[in-house]
């Protein structure tokens, strides 16, 4: 791919790699945990070798995951603090949504809806690791009606994470040069100039 090399980092390698991680994580978390939920699902154990191996191997899964969600969350906490301007842009987004996106608020490096789903994410994988850790309670012994509790607060948790995570892939997808940032790390200044002004004005100087 020929780039430019006036491009703009957005992403270092590490910093991708934490996001493809936790990516990888949640598809994987999602098939078995889909495949344990109801008997509908259950051929998609078969992806892991079988139900048992679903079983055993999901919880690991959702161990790796929260450990690299911690790190991004560590990463980029700073970068997703609520500001005014951000809550404006989410109660514009439909003039964005239908196209007009050039009088939308300036924005930092995250958009209102990209801080707005990160939050929710964060909220999501905390309460699905201390639900995760309640049900896998071989070791635990705790009382079973926690356990069941635990396990509705699992369900909801992880069809809203599945929820958001969709609508992050299709925005990814609908906004031409998002996916690029996360190949290659950079994006061009007219991406940047266009949907995250103020985060191009911060980086070049450029306060046109």
């Amino acid at each position: 791919m020929n780039r430019d090399p006036r491009d703009l980092q957005r992403y270092t390698a590490p910093e991708r790699a934490n996001h493809w991680l936790v990516g990888i994580c949640f598809i994987l978390l999602a098939l078995s945990g889909l495949a344990l939920f109801h008997p509908a699902f259950y051929p998609l154990a078969q992806l892991f070798g079988g139900g048992t191996w679903a079983r055993i191997l999901h919880p690991y899964i959702g161990v790796v995951l929260a450990i690299c969600f911690a790190a991004l969350f560590v990463r980029f906490r700073a970068l997703n603090v609520m500001a005014p301007t951000d809550w404006e842009w989410l109660r514009r987004m439909r003039e964005m949504a239908a196209g007009d996106d050039h009088t939308m608020p300036a924005q930092g490096k995250y958009n209102g809806g990209q801080k707005l789903l990160f939050w929710i994410m964060a909220a999501c994988v905390a309460l699905l690791a201390l639900s995760g850790v309640i049900m896998w309670r071989a070791w635990l012994n705790l009382p079973v009606d926690l356990v069941r509790v635990a396990a509705v607060v699992h369900a909801a948790a992880a069809a809203v994470m599945i929820g958001f995570i969709i609508v992050h892939i299709y925005a990814a997808i609908w906004t031409k040069g998002t996916i690029r940032a996360m190949w290659y790390g950079t994006v061009t200044r007219a991406w940047a100039k266009q949907h995250h002004r103020a985060w191009y004005r911060q980086i070049t100087g450029d306060q046109r």
